[in-house]
C-alpha cells in the first residue's frame, strides 16, 4: 500500500513513524512546503523567540531517522491538487500516485485585510520557523511592540518582547484577555502576570488599522486613540488549511470534515491535526494543539492499517509565560462553575458543568494539572465544594 502524507508538522511526523512501528512495509512519503523537516511549533513564540533554543533542538526527528525508517521526506514541495479519481497528488515537482493519502496540513494565522495594514511591513505572525526567523532580529531592547489579539499565542510573545526590555502593549477587542479559551478567572491570573512585568493590556477596545505608509509606524483604535510601535504582531488566531481538500471537493465544516475515524468524505482520503474536525456532542470538533495532533494522527495510522479505533479526544494544553507555566486539561466549554485554589504564583482555576468536571487550569501548580487531568480521563468528577475545601488534592483520587 502506498500512503503519502502531505504536510510536515507534529501530526505528519507522529503519524509516518506510528504507521512504520505499526508495521507498514510499503512506500511512505511525507511532503511539507517548508524546507525544513518536521519541528515543534510550541517553543516558536517561546524559547526560540527569546533565542534560548536553535533550531536542531526543534527538530521532530534526527537528521538520519528518516532515511532509517524508510520515509521519503520530500521538503520545499507544495502540493497543488488531489485527483481522487486516479488516487494521485500533484505538486510543483511531480505526481504521487496513492492508495492511502492523509492530510495533515495544519492551519495559517490570520492577518488583517490589506486596507487595514494587515500586510504592511513591520507587522508580523507567528506560526513558522520562517516567521520567527523574519521577527527575532526586530525585538530589541526600547523599541515599542504592539501585539493585536489577547490570546496565548500573542501573550507568549508579548512575555518575551518583556523579557528582551520592549516596550509593549497588548489590545483584545473583546471584553477580556483569553475570552475564546479560558475562564474570567485565568484570564484574571495571567493580566495579573503581565501587568506585574509592565506590560500594558487593553481590552474592549478594537482597531481601525494599523497605521503607517511605507512601513507600520502603531495602531490607530477604535476610539481615536493611536498606539505608537514599531513592530506589530498580529495573534488574532489561525484559519485551517482546507484549500487542497476543497478543490479535491471533500466535505469541510470547522475544518476538513473527517468522521470519528479519521476518514474524509473520501475512503482513500485521512486528516488529522489541527486542519480536521471530527464529530462531537453534538457538533464538530478542532482541536489547535501538539496533544491532539498526535493522538489523532497515531489513531488515523492505525486506521489506515485497518484498526478501525475511533479518536477519543484527551485535550491538553500548555503555556509559557515569564515565570509561569500555564498547564490546560479537558475544555470548559460550557461550564457553569468555577472553583479556584490559591492565588498567584501557584493556583488552580477548575470547570465544572452540572457539577462534573470538564477542565483544569494550572498554573505553576503541576500537581493540580496532574491530578485534575487524571479526573478528567477517568470520568470521574470530585465534589466542586470538596475541591475548594480539601488540604490535600490527592484525597480527590
Amino acid at each position: 500500500m502506498r500512503i503519502v502524507i502531505v504536510g510536515a508538522g507534529q501530526a505528519a511526523a507522529s503519524m509516518a513513524a506510528r504507521l512504520r512501528a505499526s508495521g507498514h512495509d510499503g512506500p511512505l512519503t511525507l511532503i511539507g512546503a517548508e524546507p525544513v523537516a518536521p519541528y515543534q511549533r510550541p517553543p516558536l513564540s517561546k524559547g526560540y523567540l527569546l533565542g534560548e533554543m536553535g533550531v536542531d533542538r526543534l527538530l521532530l526527528r534526527g537528521e538520519g531517522w528518516w532515511a532509517e525508517q524508510r520515509i521519503e521526506l520530500r521538503l520545499a514541495e507544495r502540493a497543488l491538487r488531489i485527483d481522487p479519481a486516479a488516487r494521485v497528488l500533484v505538486t510543483d515537482r511531480g505526481h504521487h500516485p496513492y492508495d492511502a493519502l492523509a492530510l495533515t496540513l495544519g492551519a495559517r494565522p490570520r492577518r488583517l485585510p490589506v486596507a487595514m495594514g494587515g500586510e504592511l511591513p513591520g507587522t508580523h505572525v507567528i506560526r513558522s520557523l520562517a516567521d520567527i526567523d523574519v521577527l527575532a532580529p526586530e525585538l530589541r531592547a526600547g523599541r515599542r511592540l504592539a501585539v493585536i489579539g489577547g490570546g496565548y499565542v500573542g501573550l507568549e510573545a508579548a512575555a518575551v518582547a518583556r523579557k528582551l526590555g520592549l516596550e509593549v502593549t497588548l489590545i483584545e477587542a473583546a471584553p477580556r484577555i483569553l475570552g475564546r479559551v479560558a475562564c474570567a478567572e485565568t484570564a484574571a491570573l495571567v493580566r495579573d502576570l503581565h501587568s506585574a512585568h509592565g506590560t500594558t493590556i487593553l481590552e474592549g477596545i478594537a482597531i481601525s488599522a494599523i497605521a503607517g505608509t511605507e512601513r507600520a509606524t502603531g495602531i490607530q483604535l477604535t476610539d481615536g486613540r493611536h498606539i505608537p510601535a514599531e513592530i506589530v504582531i498580529q495573534g488574532i488566531g489561525v484559519l485551517p488549511e482546507t484549500d487542497l481538500a476543497a478543490t479535491a471537493g471533500l466535505a469541510l465544516d470547522n475544518g476538513i470534515a473527517a468522521d470519528g475515524f479519521g476518514r474524509t468524505s473520501d475512503p482513500a482520503i485521512w486528516a488529522a491535526g489541527d486542519c480536521a474536525s471530527i464529530p462531537h456532542q453534538g457538533g464538530r470538533l478542532r482541536l489547535e494543539s501538539v496533544g491532539g495532533a498526535i493522538d489523532m494522527a497515531e489513531a488515523v495510522a492505525d486506521n489506515i492499517l485497518g484498526a478501525s479505533r475511533p479518536w477519543q479526544p484527551k485535550p491538553w494544553f500548555w503555556s509559557d509565560q515569564f515565570d509561569t507555566k500555564l498547564q490546560i486539561a479537558g475544555l470548559g466549554t460550557g461550564h457553569d462553575r468555577i472553583v479556584q485554589r490559591g492565588a498567584a504564583p501557584s493556583a488552580s482555576v477548575w470547570y465544572f458543568r452540572q457539577n462534573r468536571l470538564i477542565a483544569v487550569d494550572a498554573l505553576n501548580d503541576p500537581r493540580a494539572y496532574m491530578i485534575g487531568k487524571r479526573l478528567i480521563e477517568a470520568g470521574r468528577s470530585p465534589d466542586p465544594d470538596a475541591v475548594a475545601a480539601t488540604p490535600d488534592l490527592k484525597a480527590l483520587l
